[in-house]
């Protein structure tokens, strides 16, 4: 009993001190866990910015990589409609936009490079008064693109650009201007290589030239290769001719009824050769002293108005600025064929290649039949004479009639099955 006090006495002293260490060790894991909520928050935000970090650093790397610039400083646009632009680039996969802008001439202009796979990108510059300054971006973004494809599927050592200048050509153009735009051109080091498109001529390639080498479609007499409407014109017949061979089984366009939309440099041309084929040739355009001329030289009809997608004709042939093929108007249309020079002739390349489709309408698609004014400036690079340029531009009549096939096989649209080989030639060249 004695040693059994003592022992409790001893029990109940370390037990005050058990409880004071146990509050303590309490405490110590409390502090312990709030010390670990705290490191881990600070982890994933390190983490967080290690991914963002990362991802800066990707994108510049692709940027870079890819060659894709755009500033958007100079176009009148708000933050909303540069994210547009920005997501449309990267969608159509363009490797450098330049906005162009010089307040002593005037000059609004914008280059676009889709591709530089093949080779050097090459294609026109268009002059047009556009509504705004988006209606020029989306223009030249669907033209240089189309570049791309016109040079690929017609085997040219070429990569696809397109220029756009904003403005009226009948009033606002003048040599400094030009020449300012050709110091933009050159400024760029080769990359893109200019020509003669809607709203500017052979004279006008002639003052880009003071400034840049980096140009073609100049005059005959200075070493170029001059106008390329004829042969742009005579791509364009190939290729009518390969759409009546499929559906008629003869090439022959002697009799049938054809509409030519837009009768400028390549429309009149290609009156022409229809008129010489003894074509039964309409012609449509706004430009009514156009249509007098054309009528009165080659005896064809005109058809003023916007009924013109109502009459029962054999071809369309679209030969003004594109787009005229949308969904009311292909709704509305009474022909076989659908073959014309006009770029971006569908509105929308997928929905309304599908329309006309479905409609039992051939269609030609636009990059493959006009690519004769690309091979005949195409020329002046490698030294090809008028003959061979020619003979090339013979050849859209075999790879016409090579889509047409490839189009019905494959249950795609003629549209399709033309990006298809295009695409497939800058794999295999990007490999």
């Amino acid at each position: 009993m004695t040693n059994i006090i003592p022992n409790i006495r001893r029990f109940l002293y370390f037990k005050k001190y058990l409880f004071r260490y146990a509050k303590c060790f309490n405490v110590l894991v409390s502090l312990s866990m709030k010390i670990e909520k705290i490191f881990v928050k600070l982890q994933s935000k390190i983490l967080l910015l290690k991914s963002r970090n990362y991802l800066i650093q990707k994108q510049r790397i692709e940027y870079k990589n890819h060659r894709r610039m755009i500033e958007l400083s100079g176009l009148n646009v708000n933050e909303q409609e540069k994210s547009i632009i920005l997501e449309r680039m990267d969608k159509m996969g363009h490797e450098q936009v330049v906005f162009c802008k010089d307040k002593k001439t005037g000059l609004k202009a914008i280059i676009a490079i889709h591709s530089t796979i093949l080779g050097p990108a090459l294609g026109g510059t268009r002059m047009w008064n556009y509504e705004t300054e988006i209606d020029a971006l989306n223009d030249v973004l669907r033209l240089s693109r189309g570049m791309t494809y016109k040079a690929a599927i017609t085997g040219l050592e070429l990569g696809g650009g397109k220029a756009v200048i904003i403005g009226d050509s009948r009033f606002e153009k003048s040599e400094a201007l030009l020449r300012r735009f050709g110091q933009f051109i050159e400024s760029l080091g080769g990359k893109y290589i200019t020509a003669e498109d809607v709203g500017m001529s052979t004279k006008d390639m002639e003052y880009i030239k003071m400034e840049t080498n980096h140009v073609t479609g100049t005059a005959e007499e200075l070493g170029g290769s001059g106008d390329p409407s004829p042969i742009t014109a005579f791509g364009v017949y190939m290729g009518m001719k390969a759409a009546a061979m499929y559906r008629w089984g003869k090439n022959s366009l002697e009799g049938k009824t054809i509409l030519v939309q837009g009768v400028g440099h390549v429309g009149e041309y290609l009156v022409k050769y229809l008129s010489d084929e003894k074509a039964n040739v309409l012609i449509n355009d706004l430009n009514k002293k156009r249509l007098a001329f054309v009528a009165k030289e080659y005896d064809a009809k005109i058809i003023e108005g916007g009924n013109i997608y109502d009459l029962e004709i054999d071809i369309y042939a679209p030969c003004a600025l594109g787009a005229t093929l949308n969904t009311d108007t292909i709704s509305r249309l009474r022909c076989e064929i659908v073959s014309g020079g006009a770029n971006n002739q569908l509105e929308d390349e997928d929905v309304h290649a599908n329309q006309l489709k479905e409609k039992g309408i051939i269609y030609t698609p636009d990059f493959l039949i006009n690519a004769g004014g690309l091979i005949n400036v195409y020329s002046e690079i490698k030294g090809f004479t008028s003959e061979q340029s020619l003979e090339k531009t013979k050849n859209i009549y075999n790879t016409t009639l090579e889509i047409l096939t490839k189009a019905e096989q494959d249950g795609i649209t003629t549209n399709q099955a033309a990006i298809s080989i295009a695409e497939q030639r800058l794999i295999e060249k990007g490999k």
